[in-house]
């Protein structure tokens, strides 16, 4: 786990080295002076030595200002780094993310993904940068200090190391009671993106139903949930600062008193004294930033594991070992082809469908709610593999092609029609980056969008908002259309793109796509039998099984769900199935 983030330092070890090395040499420094100190006192002042008194007072000077830099030094290096590791751990995930499969897609919420790319690495960036600086630090300024505090007087010394024990069984009940509560609180920040990012994007359905105080009320019990949480792990961790409160005057006192025995025994001196004094500042400060980044190490161990999962993710599609570049035809074929989301057998949204579909034809599919209809088309540019059986693409199995040629020749409008901030130009050329302004507006001629672009005043510059808000359902349907059509595919799939159109612009639509890409294997998912009425096939989809084929006029004789979707929409004046 940590091997695999750690992979990501990257080109910044050299940021993560330094820092820890000059973190060593600060605490040397530092712990040099008290030393230095308890010389002064015993032989300098005591004895009368001004000029050792001068000569080490300028040397403490020196050591102090050494340890500033050394410290100053290691803090910008320490920064440097976990900012470094932090941008190249988004990029990662990222990057992975991008490799996803949809089946990939399906196992992580939007707003999980956003809170391990946001809240997680930012909470591993600052447990990285404490880790190169206090968790080098402490322990390290621990040891030396018992070092020095043993070279000085041995009986004093079992004092501190009594003092460590009691406080590293105190912190450890600590650390183990309240991590559980940690990583609750990670998992309910997802259903506090959740709520917000659904808030948002359906904020316009949220005031048209006035539904503004549950929205409130549902946030705010989610944030409430939160607050409880950390008061609850919070209330475990403020029992750190007493004990260490008591450990610190515990060990002063009994300093105090046995060191004054000494010193009237001739046992210890007095500048031995004030340097112990020193190091139990020293010694209790150190084992309080342990337990301060033991506590922040527990509360990332969560967010370290949830990071892991989405680097080590592996896509469920892969490209084989030698993929096929080239797609000869548009033709399709499902040989005998069962899927289910759950890999379960009994369990599959697709059952054993046969179809054919010859390079050039136009299909339509129609069928209720919950028939499989968008699984279908979405095996053909292999968004989902099959469970059993092959789709054949051009005559050889889509799993023997390279992906993105397969996916490059099989354009898909999906059935939620996503648009990207920027201008129309911009979106458009998602299809086709190189496509120039002359392939753009035939395109949008052929999906019928250059009509009412034309109008916006700066027409294909024209800006559209995140998600498409400044343009209706029907115009941003059409633009996803022309999108596709850019790629200059084999296959045409629209997955009921056309449903915010009005019936007069889904004929046009229809009429330019068999003037203008016969070629073009045509396959268009509809609730209107009218957008599908003109197809040399219809599947007719119940159940996750095919129904029926056949043409318009065979259907309305022979299949008893066609003729009842025709007479519902013929009756109630084309109302959708």
């Amino acid at each position: 786990m940590i091997k695999t983030l750690f992979a990501e330092i990257k080109e910044y070890k050299r940021d993560a080295i330094l820092a820890p090395i000059l973190v060593v040499i600060e605490v040397v420094l530092e712990v040099s002076i008290p030393f230095l100190m308890s010389i002064i006192i015993d032989q300098g002042v005591q004895n009368g030595d001004l000029n050792l008194v001068i000569t080490l007072g300028v040397v403490m000077i020196v050591v102090a200002f050494a340890a500033l830099l050394a410290g100053v030094m290691a803090g910008r290096f320490a920064a440097r780094a976990s900012a470094g590791f932090a941008k190249n751990l988004r990029k990662a995930m990222f990057d992975n993310i991008q490799n996803f499969s949809f089946a990939n897609l399906d196992q992580y919420s939007t707003a999980g993904l956003v809170t391990r790319l946001m809240t997680d690495v930012t909470n591993v960036q600052n447990s990285f940068q404490i880790l190169l600086r206090i968790f080098i630090r402490a322990p390290l300024m621990l040891i030396v200090t018992m070092i020095m505090i043993f070279s000085l007087n041995t009986q004093l010394a079992l004092i501190y190391v009594g003092v460590i024990i009691f406080l590293g069984v105190v912190l450890a009940i600590i650390i183990m009671s309240a991590h559980p509560t940690f990583k609750m609180i990670f998992k309910t920040y997802d259903q506090l993106n959740a709520a917000t990012q659904e808030n948002i994007n359906g904020i316009r359905v949220v005031k048209a139903y006035v539904r503004e105080e549950h929205e409130i009320d549902k946030f705010r019990k989610v944030s409430t949930l939160i607050y409880d949480l950390f008061k609850k792990a919070e209330a475990k961790l403020v029992f750190n600062q007493p004990a260490m409160q008591f450990s610190m005057y515990s060990t002063i006192i009994l300093i105090s008193w046995l060191g004054a025995k000494m010193i009237v025994s001739n046992r210890l001196t007095t500048g031995q004294l004030m340097s112990m004094f020193t190091y139990t500042s020293t010694v209790l400060i150190s084992l309080m930033l342990i337990s301060m980044v033991f506590v922040i190490i527990i509360m990332s161990v969560a967010s370290v594991q949830r990071i892991r999962e989405v680097i080590e993710e592996t896509s469920t599609l892969i490209n084989p070992k030698h993929p096929i570049h080239e797609i000869t035809d548009g033709s399709i074929v499902f040989d005998n082809v069962s899927f289910g989301y759950s890999n379960d057998p009994s369990n599959y949204n697709l059952q054993n469908i046969n179809l054919k579909i010859d390079s050039g034809q136009t299909i339509g599919i129609i069928g209720g709610t919950g028939s499989a209809k968008t699984t279908l088309v979405q095996l053909i540019p292999r968004l989902y593999d099959v469970n059993a059986g092959t789709v054949f693409v051009g005559g050889k199995d889509v799993r023997k092609y390279d992906l993105e040629a397969l996916r490059n020749q099989v354009s898909m409008v999906l059935q939620k029609n996503v648009l990207f901030s920027g201008t129309i130009k911009e979106n458009l050329r998602w299809g086709n980056p190189q496509a120039t302004d002359e392939q753009i507006k035939k395109a949008c001629q052929l999906a019928q969008a250059d009509e009412f672009i034309q109008r916006f005043p700066n027409q294909y510059d024209t800006h559209i908002e995140q998600g498409g808000n400044n343009v209706s359902g029907g115009q941003k349907q059409r633009l996803c259309i022309a999108r596709a059509l850019l790629k200059n595919p084999k296959i045409l799939i629209l997955d009921d793109s056309t449903s915010a159109v009005d019936t007069k612009t889904d004929a046009l639509i229809r009429k330019a796509f068999l003037e203008e890409i016969p070629d073009v294997t045509k396959i268009i998912i509809a609730q209107r039998i009218s957008s599908i009425a003109s197809a040399d096939q219809i599947v007719v989809m119940n159940d996750g099984k095919i129904n029926a084929i056949g043409t318009h006029e065979q259907l309305l004789q022979s299949n008893a769900i066609y003729q009842e979707v025709y007479e519902t929409q013929n009756k109630g004046g084309d109302v959708d199935a």
